[in-house]
């Protein structure tokens, strides 16, 4: 089977800069990969799985775990970087990226202009659609070659790897396309609203 593509937005096409220089300010590089969760790890069988997009009452798509595996798969190497100061490089990530969710959807241009991620669990997360489109985000569902482990918000987790990876939510069941911005789960306790690493915004007034 043919290798999955490289999204665009994921990679760019200048020299690979060093280790230090892809470590935002505040961060410490790991070579582990912790588990940070804000509840226990949900138990659910990949029978019952399936992630929607919606926007006000209405469904614009959604897909059984087959039919979602039978998507276009993208496959991304990323770094990505958590609130709690650790920094991970050169992760491989396999997924359905939002773009191709939309086209599958017959959604040209995205409703709203923000998003709100929905998960088992109750946990949510907000995040401009700008910062889901042109190959920056996807629906992940493989990490570094083997399907997503629960502790790491397996069966599938939101990716939106240039952001505090608190925004990349884990066990994701649903896309809400919104109006106007509004905080999740960890935004509306003081967490930054948009989460972008090299600017530090960790909390609300960064």
């Amino acid at each position: 089977m043919q290798d999955p593509p490289i999204a665009r937005g994921f990679r760019g096409k200048r020299p690979p800069p060093t280790a230090n220089d892809r470590i935002p300010p505040g961060q410490h590089l790991t070579h582990d990969f912790p588990v940070l969760s804000a509840g226990p790890t949900p138990t659910l069988r990949l029978e019952s799985w399936s992630f929607a997009l919606q926007a006000g009452g209405a469904l614009l798509g959604k897909w059984s775990w087959s039919e979602f595996e039978a998507l276009p798969q993208t496959q991304v190497k990323v770094d990505i970087h958590c609130v709690t100061t650790w920094s991970k490089l050169d992760t491989t990530w396999q997924g359905v990226t939002i773009d191709t969710l939309l086209e599958v959807a017959g959604i040209s241009e995205p409703p709203q202009p923000y998003a709100m991620l929905h998960c088992d669990g109750g946990y949510t997360t907000n995040v401009p659609v700008a910062d889901l489109l042109a190959g920056k985000a996807m629906i992940a569902t493989r990490y570094e070659g083997k399907p997503l482990s629960p502790e790491h918000g397996g069966p599938a987790r939101l990716l939106v790897p240039h952001l505090y990876f608190w925004k990349s939510a884990k066990w994701v069941r649903r896309l809400r396309f919104i109006e106007h911005d509004e905080p999740g789960f960890w935004e509306s306790l003081g967490y930054h609203l948009y989460g972008d690493p090299w600017r530090e915004q960790r909390y609300a007034g960064d």
